[in-house]
């Protein structure tokens, strides 16, 4: 039998987004069955360097910033780690040349690798466009959460993203609450979305014994911006510099929020390494040292850092988000500490009212972690290790092939 052909589909930068990183994982873990594949992405001209791409046959790009796409590419997120433009600014003859391009890319590598099936990534303009084009070949898609919040900002976007959504073989979720939200969003049968999550490296992100408490490291990985709560983080730790805290910052950002969030880290020196962008090597190593780690935003799909994190024995605090409390909720208070949030103003900010309350009860959790870590630099925590264990990638994998084979099967007795 034929080794199983499958293309992977995603409109942003791979090499800088939790999606590209997911999608990554899925293609190592499909080389390991001896599967065949294929990538198309968004990224900018002059950003890959075609000469020492190891495999450039099994890949193509739609590139940006070029004579036929002037714009830079279009995030998912509206404040992305590296140069973007917004979806819904995406109109008129943009509009037209986004298509055209991501078309003319898709179009040459399906008819040169001929995929038993598609992968894409993001229930949004490329996916429904590939659903278009496509209609022959099974189809699944992988909704990371910021697609549900852009289908909501971009409502010209909307009729031709519903519409073609709708015609996916299969919808892969990354929680049970966002399978509820793509269903009622899209208008698509329960049926046709299954729960699968992301997942981590465990081969990287693994326990260390953490150093005995006397400064406690806490680290903050992710984008520099409001939405992923930084200032929220950072002015809550400018009322606590009388505790005996470091505070380790990964990622970047671009704008005004950024610049922002850097004026804080300032105010925090000595206390604060800001180390900027880091691959996923050095930022196991960060993990592996840190005992807590802070991811406090106000919107998320699932974010696969909380699992890099619990993997490397960090004790985690974050926001209840959708979905969170589900797999989260099982570990020990002082292993896990999910916040509460008010109402939000807008889908990722809360209301100007409630922040001095938000900064307050961030701060009695981040003291509480202090102290726990403090009694006990590592946790024991069975219930939180068996979260770990079950979001590894090929745990992840194994759910994901289920889906495919399905998506084949249906398709083909459809056909």
């Amino acid at each position: 039998m034929p080794p199983l052909k499958i293309l992977h589909v995603i409109s942003q930068r791979p090499e800088m987004t939790g999606s590209g990183i997911y999608l990554e994982a899925l293609i190592r873990e499909s080389h390991k069955r001896g599967f065949l594949t294929y990538r198309v992405a968004g990224v900018p001209v002059g950003s890959i360097d075609l000469s020492k791409e190891s495999s450039p046959a099994d890949r193509s790009y739609v590139f940006f910033e070029s004579a036929s796409l002037s714009f830079p590419v279009p995030g998912m997120s509206d404040v992305m780690p590296y140069k973007s433009s917004l979806f819904k600014d995406l109109n008129g003859n943009r509009l037209t040349a986004y298509k055209a391009a991501f078309a003319q890319v898709l179009q040459k590598a399906v008819n040169r690798f001929e995929p038993d099936i598609i992968h894409t990534n993001h229930l949004f303009v490329v996916s429904a466009l590939v659903r278009k084009l496509f209609p022959n070949v099974p189809t699944v898609a992988t909704c990371h959460g910021t697609d549900l919040r852009q289908y909501n900002n971009c409502l010209h976007l909307r009729s031709f993203v519903k519409r073609y959504c709708q015609r996916l073989d299969r919808i892969i979720a990354l929680t049970a609450d966002q399978k509820k939200d793509i269903a009622q969003v899209y208008d698509i049968p329960p049926e046709k979305i299954v729960v699968v999550g992301g997942g981590y490296d465990q081969t990287l992100f693994k326990r260390a014994p953490k150093a005995p408490a006397g400064t406690v490291h806490i680290l903050y990985a992710g984008k520099f911006n409001r939405s992923k709560g930084v200032p929220w983080l950072l002015k809550s730790l400018l009322t606590m510099k009388d505790q005996d805290w470091h505070l380790h910052m990964a990622g970047s950002g671009n704008g005004p929020e950024f610049d922002d969030c850097l004026d804080l880290i300032e105010k925090l020196a000595p206390k604060v390494t800001n180390y900027g962008y880091i691959n996923h090597r050095r930022l196991a190593e960060l993990m592996k040292r840190a005992h807590v780690q802070v991811l406090p935003s106000f919107f998320e799909g699932l974010p696969l850092v909380l699992f890099e994190g619990l993997a490397s024995g960090c004790r985690i605090i974050t926001t209840n988000l959708s979905g969170f409390a589900e797999i989260f909720g099982q570990a020990q208070r002082d292993t896990v500490d999910l916040i509460q949030l008010p109402p939000l103003e807008t889908i990722d900010r809360p209301f100007q009212k409630d922040q001095a309350a938000l900064e307050k009860a961030l701060r009695k959790s981040l003291l509480d972690m202090i102290a726990s870590v403090k009694k006990a630099p590592d946790f024991s925590d069975p219930r939180a290790e068996m979260i770990a264990s079950n979001y590894t990638w090929p745990r992840v994998f194994e759910r994901t092939l289920s889906v495919y084979n399905v998506a084949i099967h249906q398709h083909a007795s459809a056909g």
